[in-house]
């Protein structure tokens, strides 16, 4: 189940190669959780006199596209290996994420 395999998210939000990082999850939702709370918190810092924000996914997905990169590197048991994913699948399972998590 790809759901819970090792997932690594590479970012660097802007064109500085300086910004470049990752971060590191014990699965592929969590990586999801986690891009959602970083967008989530530009949200807060870009207005800190709002208490509650809400979004939609085309926001996040402008988020995701305004980063100057982003990918995946998911961990393949079958062969002990990092598959890398685009941005394009990251949105995806961004979405399908959120739709479960909606759901609930």
């Amino acid at each position: 189940m790809q759901a819970q395999r090792h997932t690594i998210i590479l970012i660097q939000p802007t064109t500085n190669r300086a910004t470049r990082t990752f971060m590191d999850y014990e699965s592929v939702p969590a990586a999801m959780d986690g891009i959602c709370g970083q967008f989530e918190k530009r949200l807060k810092e870009a207005n800190p006199n709002l208490r509650n924000i809400t979004y939609d996914v085309s926001d996040l997905y402008k988020y995701i596209e305004a980063l100057t990169d982003l990918s995946a590197l998911v961990f393949d048991p079958a062969i002990l290996a990092y598959a890398p994913f685009d941005r394009s699948w990251i949105k995806q399972q961004a979405f399908q994420r959120l739709k479960r998590l909606a759901k609930n």
